[in-house]
């Protein structure tokens, strides 16, 4: 079997069980798919300086109608408006408003130690949360968290304050000899230190962070930058935008308008053909750093439903990483606690009972302990197949006598197992290819384990790139299952976190 063949592309439901390729198009003519009790309307909470909240108030006044770019495109339609395109009010008035003390976010951003300087950050927004949830009555479906440009660029792993305008972090200690130590018992008298190691047992990244800290209170955040909101008021020393996102406001608007209705307990579309009784289970692992073994790893797995619902686990931390081949593999007892925890999840979201087939996504070949594992938690009820998938970086293929790339949708088949798939490429709806001047690169899809028609797991692949809910566009280049495989790991390694799981994918993402 060696051929080229082009995939249709997948189609979406939308409201009234009406079918569009594109959700915009979709969400424009019939609305979401769920529908929310236009009553209620979608409450939201905000937290941020009196600066930032007051940008998020004049933006949230601007998506109640139209929003459009100065530039009209195909590929880049208009904004109608949020109740337009979902049919529910989302409230310009936040139920819940936290104003920050603007002088205490700025020396917290200017501490030279990058650990003291992202967790005291990061408490400084996910405290006020999580006391809300505990003490508040009535609760906002989603926190938008606004930051400051300055947090975006001190508050990440790699980045750090310019040492002019460092300020010394009390409590400072030494990582290194952290974690070394973290093990040990403190002496009598030595719970001050104690406390301050705190710090430390976090990964220094304030987004993941404050998603990890908020698992156990169950808060919903969308972290915006105030030059997303506002990008001609955040400028740089020569009075230039910062960031001229001008061209782009409706896709902004879009993207966090439809992440709000998602992440307010709605779906917008939905996947249009899938088989039913179909589960997909993408494996997520992430080395566990705050471990003196680097062997130590975390592993999870985000599960999506035929009917588009997303749900996280957290299996076992152990010694999953090989350093010497760079890959990840489960024990089988391992292997069998994911798979039982995703089979179990489907039964009680489908009476009871077990999905029929289950695909598992992964970056590497599940190895026979694994396989075992997996088979051993399905059962005899549930046929497992497992797929790799991985960007293939050296393959490009050109269209001759055209400017415009390949077709998204085209695939070659090299056998029964395996095949290349194009997942990005001249989109015909739009007439155009999204990429811009990028040569589009295809994904190897191949079935490892199992046995499975190779067109049909193509098909699935193909379908997955349309399902991010946290933006509105046409489609993604790796199936969600994938897709945010990195950003999920992270968060739940970020520290102790303590979060229940398995949760909904939107605490996520």
């Amino acid at each position: 079997m060696n051929k080229l063949i082009h995939l249709p592309e997948p189609k979406l439901v939308f409201g009234y069980n009406q079918v569009m390729e594109d959700p915009r198009d979709g969400l424009t003519l019939f609305g979401p798919f769920d529908r929310k009790d236009p009553i209620y309307g979608i409450t939201v909470g905000v937290i941020g300086t009196q600066e930032g909240i007051d940008r998020f108030l004049r933006w949230m006044g601007t998506i109640q109608g139209p929003v459009w770019n100065p530039e009209l495109k195909r590929e880049r339609p208009p904004f109608p408006g949020f109740e337009a395109v979902f049919g529910i009010k989302c409230e310009p008035k936040p139920i819940q408003s936290v104003i920050l003390d603007k002088d205490r976010l700025s020396k917290l951003l200017h501490y030279d130690d990058r650990h003291r300087r992202i967790y005291e950050t990061a408490s400084l927004y996910a405290d006020p949360i999580i006391a809300a949830t505990k003490d508040e009555e009535r609760q906002p479906a989603i926190w938008f968290v606004i930051v400051p440009d300055e947090l975006y660029r001190v508050c990440r792993p790699t980045q750090n304050v310019n040492r002019a305008n460092r300020v010394e972090a009390p409590g400072k200690l030494n990582p290194k000899l952290v974690q070394k130590f973290k093990n040990i018992d403190y002496l009598a008298g030595m719970d001050a230190l104690a406390e301050e190691e705190v710090a430390y047992d976090f990964e220094p990244d304030f987004r993941n962070q404050l998603k990890g800290r908020l698992l156990k209170s169950k808060a919903v955040t969308q972290i915006v930058r105030d030059s997303t909101l506002m990008p001609l008021e955040v400028v740089k020393a020569n009075g230039k935008p910062l960031r001229d996102l001008t061209t782009i406001r409706a896709d902004i608007a879009w993207n966090l308008s439809t992440a709000t209705y998602y992440k307010s307990g709605a779906r917008p579309w939905k996947l249009h053909g899938v088989r039913p009784g179909v589960c997909y289970l993408g494996l997520v692992f992430k080395q566990d750093n705050t471990a003196n073994d680097p062997r130590n790893a975390c592993c999870a797995a985000q599960m999506f439903l035929d009917s588009g619902d997303g749900v996280v686990f957290k299996g076992s931390v152990g010694k999953w990483y090989t350093p010497e081949t760079r890959q990840f593999h489960l024990s089988r007892a391992a292997a069998k606690e994911i798979v039982a925890l995703a089979i179990a999840a489907y039964a009680a979201k489908n009476n009871g009972e077990k999905p029929k087939e289950l695909f598992i996504h992964g970056r590497t070949r599940f190895d026979d302990v694994e396989w075992t594992g997996f088979n051993e938690a399905a059962g005899q009820a549930t046929k497992v197949v497992g797929i790799r998938i991985v960007e293939a970086n050296d393959i490009r293929l050109y269209r001759q006598g055209s400017r415009m790339p390949i077709l998204r949708g085209l695939a070659h088949i090299s056998d029964r197992y395996t095949a290349m798939l194009w997942t990005k490429g001249f989109v015909p709806r739009l007439q155009t290819f999204p990429g811009g001047k990028e040569v589009p690169k295809p994904i190897i899809v191949n079935v490892c384990r199992g046995e499975h028609d190779i067109e049909v797991v193509l098909n699935d692949v193909l379908r997955l790139t349309k399902l991010n809910y946290n933006c509105c566009r046409f489609s993604d280049g790796m199936p969600v299952t994938l897709k945010f495989a990195d950003a999920v790991g992270e968060i739940l390694t970020s520290g102790p976190v303590g979060g229940e799981v398995p949760l909904p994918f939107k605490h996520y993402i």
